[in-house]
This record gives C-alpha cells, sequence and structure tokens, in this order.
C-alpha cells in the first residue's frame, strides 16, 4: 500500500523522499556541471593574456575580467543555499544553465569592457549555483551505497578539470579562436540540461504554514556580499598595493562588516533555513582547514612549475599543457581506488598517505634549477597525480561520512548549510592561497635578487671572468654594442636565477602546509564505522 506524499514543512527545502526513476542521470548531470564551471573559471584564468590582445583591452582593465566573474561566484555560493532551499535545486540549476548557455555564447560578441564585465558577473551569478547545489543533490538523491562513487567522480571533477584546463586553452587557441573559450560552455552546458530535465525530480515548491514568520533573506545577502567584497579585496590586492590603497581598506572593511552582521543576525534571530550548530562538529572544523590547505597545495601544478616554464624557458601554454596532464588523466583511476579504499581502511590514513606523497614531490622539486624543463617534473608529477586524489577524496569522503554518520542526510536543511560552506570554503580558501603565492614568490624573488646583486659586481673576479666571456660570444655579432649586450645577458642571468630560487621556495612553503595537514589530520577524531553498517543495510534493502 503506497503512502501519501508529505507536504513540505514552511522553510523547509522541499523533502529528500521525493526521488526520481532515473538518480543516475540527474547525478551524471550534476557532476557535469561542477566540470563546465571549474573548467570555465580555469579557462578565463589562462586564457586571459589571450582575451585581453583579442578584446584590446590593458593589463589592469583586463585584470578585472576574472574578479568579476569569481567574485559572482563567491557572491552567489551562500545564496544558493537559500534559492535551492526556496525553491528547489532543479528549478535553479535548469534556469541558471539556460541563461548561462546565452550568457556565454553572447560573450564573445561584447565590444565594450563594461559590457563584458556586467556579462561575466551575470555568467558568474548563474555557473556559481552548480557547485553547492551539485553536492547536496549528490548526497540526497544517490543511495547511501553509492554515495562515496558519486563523490569520487566530484572530487575528479575538481582535480581534473583543474590541471585539463590548460591545455584545452592552448588547443583552442591554436585550432579554433579565443571564443571558445566561452563558446566551449555553450556547447556543453545544453547536455548538463537534458540531463537534469530527465533526470531530477519534480518538486513542489514548500508552502508557508500559517502563524510561522516567512522565511528571510536578508542574512544570506548580507553574507553573500560581505565575502564577494572580501574576495574582490583579495584578488586585487596585490595590484593596488593592498593597504596602501584606501579602495582594498574600503573592501575588506566593508565586507568583514557585512559577514559579522550576517552571524550576528543568525544567532539573534535564527534562519529556519541554516543549521550552523551542525557545523560545529569537531571533524568537520578540522577537514573544513584541511580543505583550505588543500587548495593552496594544488598550487604546485596550478601555479609553481607553470610559471617556472612560462618564464625561465618561455613555454607556450600548450607546451605547459602537456605537463599537466600527466597529473590529470590519472585521476579517472587513481580517484575511484582512493574512494574505494575507503570502505577499507581509515579515511585519515588516506589523508595522512596522500598528503605525505604531494610533501614528497614537492621535496624533489626544491632541487630546482633553471635547467630544469617539463620533462624533469616528470617523476613528482607522477607521486603528485597519486598524492592529490588520495588527499581530495578521503577529504571529502570525510566531510559526507560526517553527514551520514550523524543522520544529516535525512535532513535537508543540514545538507544545504553543509554544501554551502562547503562551497564558501572552497573559494575563499582557493584565493587565499593563490594570493599568499603569488605574494610570497614576488617577495622571495626581490630577496634573492638582492642577495644575488651582492657578489655581482666589477670587482669580483668571477663575475669579469663571466662577463668577459658573455662579450667574446657577443663581439662576432656586434661587436660595437657587445659590452652593453654582456651586461644585459649578466643581469637577465641574475634575474632569471632569482626566479628559480623563489620558485623552489614555493616548493618549501607548500611542503610546509603539507606537514601543517598532517598535524591536522592527526588531531582529527575516528570516523565511526557505523556507515558502513548503513550501506549494508542499504543494499540488502535494494
Amino acid at each position: 500500500m503506497s503512502t501519501p506524499p508529505r507536504t513540505p514543512q514552511a522553510g523547509a527545502p522541499a523533502p529528500a523522499s521525493a526521488i526520481t526513476s532515473h538518480p543516475m542521470i540527474g547525478v551524471i548531470g550534476v557532476l557535469f556541471g561542477a566540470m563546465i564551471s571549474t573548467c570555465q573559471g580555469r579557462l578565463l584564468s589562462v586564457g586571459l593574456a589571450d582575451l585581453r590582445g583579442a578584446m584590446h583591452l590593458g593589463v589592469d582593465e583586463a585584470s578585472w575580467m576574472g574578479t568579476a566573474f569569481n567574485t559572482a561566484t563567491m557572491f552567489i555560493g551562500p545564496f544558493s543555499v537559500y534559492l535551492g532551499g526556496l525553491l528547489g535545486p532543479r528549478r535553479v540549476l535548469l534556469w541558471s544553465a539556460v541563461t548561462f548557455t546565452i550568457l556565454t555564447l553572447l560573450l564573445p560578441f561584447s565590444h565594450s569592457l563594461s559590457l563584458t564585465l556586467t556579462l561575466l558577473v551575470l555568467a558568474g551569478l548563474t555557473v556559481g549555483t552548480f557547485y553547492p547545489l551539485t553536492l547536496s543533490f549528490v548526497l540526497r538523491s544517490l543511495p547511501t551505497r553509492y554515495i562515496l562513487l558519486g563523490i569520487a567522480m566530484y572530487a575528479i571533477d575538481i582535480v581534473f578539470t583543474t590541471n585539463m584546463a590548460t591545455a584545452l586553452e592552448a588547443w583552442f587557441m591554436d585550432n579554433l579562436s579565443w571564443r571558445w573559450i566561452f563558446w566551449s560552455s555553450t556547447a556543453a552546458t545544453p547536455v548538463m540540461i537534458l540531463l537534469l530535465h530527465f533526470g531530477m525530480p519534480h518538486q513542489p515548491l514548500p508552502k508557508p504554514e500559517p502563524g510561522k514568520p516567512p522565511i528571510s533573506w536578508r542574512g544570506f545577502l548580507y553574507a553573500s556580499i560581505g565575502a564577494a567584497l572580501i574576495y574582490v579585496g583579495l584578488d586585487q590586492g596585490q595590484r593596488l598595493d593592498w593597504f596602501h590603497s584606501g579602495v582594498i581598506d574600503a573592501y575588506f572593511i566593508t565586507g568583514l562588516f557585512l559577514v559579522t552582521v550576517a552571524v550576528v543576525r543568525h544567532f539573534s534571530l535564527p534562519n529556519p533555513m541554516v543549521h550552523f550548530q551542525f557545523l560545529r562538529r569537531r571533524n568537520t572544523l578540522l577537514l573544513s582547514l584541511v580543505l583550505v590547505s588543500f587548495r593552496f597545495v594544488m598550487l604546485a601544478t596550478v601555479v609553481s612549475i607553470p610559471n617556472f616554464l612560462g618564464t625561465i624557458h618561455g613555454y607556450l601554454p600548450l607546451q605547459t599543457g602537456n605537463v599537466l596532464l600527466w597529473v590529470a588523466v590519472p585521476q579517472f583511476v587513481l580517484g575511484l581506488v582512493a574512494m574505494g579504499l575507503m570502505r577499507l581502511i581509515d579515511p585519515r590514513l588516506i589523508l595522512t598517505a596522500g598528503f605525505a606523497l604531494v610533501a614528497c614531490a614537492c621535496v624533489f622539486n626544491m632541487q630546482l634549477s633553471s635547467v630544469w624543463s617539463g620533462e624533469t617534473f616528470l617523476t613528482s608529477q607522477i607521486v603528485l597525480a597519486i598524492g592529490l586524489p588520495m588527499a581530495f577524496n578521503a577529504m571529502v569522503g570525510s566531510l559526507v561520512l560526517e553527514l551520514i554518520n550523524t543522520g544529516a542526510l535525512k535532513r535537508p536543511i543540514d545538507t544545504l548549510t553543509f554544501a554551502g560552506f562547503f562551497q564558501t570554503v572552497r573559494l575563499m580558501g582557493g584565493e587565499i592561497g593563490s594570493v599568499c603565492m603569488v605574494r610570497f614568490i614576488a617577495v622571495r624573488e626581490q630577496f634573492h635578487s638582492n642577495i644575488l646583486g651582492l657578489n655581482v659586481s666589477l670587482g669580483n673576479s668571477i663575475t669579469m671572468q663571466h662577463l668577459l666571456g658573455l662579450r667574446a660570444a657577443m663581439i662576432p655579432h656586434d661587436s660595437g654594442l657587445a659590452t652593453g649586450r654582456a651586461g644585459e645577458l649578466l643581469a637577465q642571468e641574475v634575474k632569471q636565477q632569482a626566479y628559480t630560487l623563489a620558485i623552489a621556495d614555493s616548493f618549501h612553503l607548500i611542503a610546509a602546509s603539507c606537514v601543517l595537514c598532517l598535524i591536522v589530520v592527526a588531531c582529527m577524531a575516528k570516523v565511526p564505522m557505523q556507515y558502513r553498517k548503513i550501506i549494508a543495510a542499504d543494499a540488502k534493502a535494494a
């Protein structure tokens, strides 16, 4: 005998019992959307120089393109919890995907900076809903025994797409045009729309109950605007000289004020759609620190290696992309293996092994010299290809196991709160890590340049011998300017060596971050084995 459907409560998301008869189609659709979201952000970052040339923009003007897109994504992260709970994930994702498709189609035709930035902001607002609603849908729609598999695919999306985007952008520039930096999303998003249409369930809009106050959107708005302003301050801080700029001061002060107001408002007027108390669990807080550190660790392949190859050896994006593919391609196998191990081994051990392997790869790269080429990184890239999926899958899997063990999957509010929190920490942690790394490399390059300059003087016999050798090599080409050219070459060698040492120092910093992660993992409580019983019971019932 069938039971009648439950009426949604006021202020709560649609019940988890409304499951489509084709959950795997829906899961594939939202995971495809997560891949599109990551890929578009990375393509915009990697292809910024090409976009600047195609649109005839200056460096300062073009820097706002990535800021506009990513800030909008940051804004919609917390707010998507409100939208998902108010309208349901299906409505939000479908409308966002359709709008995003139109925007990416139009972006290459914008002929002014103001119009381009407006379209990028709108694109960021739409694609920014993909990640938090993807995670909540995967957690609530898949049978328990398949959740770890779904999370593995979610993690593979991030690591694979992040390292694949460089090669993809270079291929677009060599074989198509710069417009495909946007049109690739235009072509891919309709596939996502079809999968979502046939795979996600129709759910009725929740109706407010008499006598209860309506759902408040103000707290979400304050938190979203505050986080977005802080993100702008971080993204533009290096260019505007940080706190020497009144603009950056205004961004940070206003952003911190609004976030504080949102927190105070929540605890004075609790919102039925947010359950912060659920996030106060020990492992959840520690794993959020691990997530921030992991985003920093990923900079080894996103920043350090590409910057070294491009600056020292003049690698083109296609050449750099081939090096990064050594990390990207194995993710499909290694990510699933790492998640499979979580059924057998304590996730803390997998986390430890993953970060230890990444640290080993960084220790190898500490020996960096200016003669290294892309092939020299093969060994460390293979180690990273093993360590990164182990660390990230175990980290996300541990967070999900916390949800399973606490029964939060049966409480949609907790699931949406977790997804919004995860998205916010992921974006903000990634931006903080990137800013810190860029600043660190600049400071260390200046330091090494000064130290090397102290030993490069005309009174130094070694310097003079090298300078005379360079001059002799220049005489056959231009005897009149040989001395000047020799001096320029010597200065260039000093600059290259200083940058090489700065990149080597960045690997020291990433290795130290891995050690910090190992300490945090050691402080984690043991993940209860209750989830295995839940999975076994779910499989038996099926």
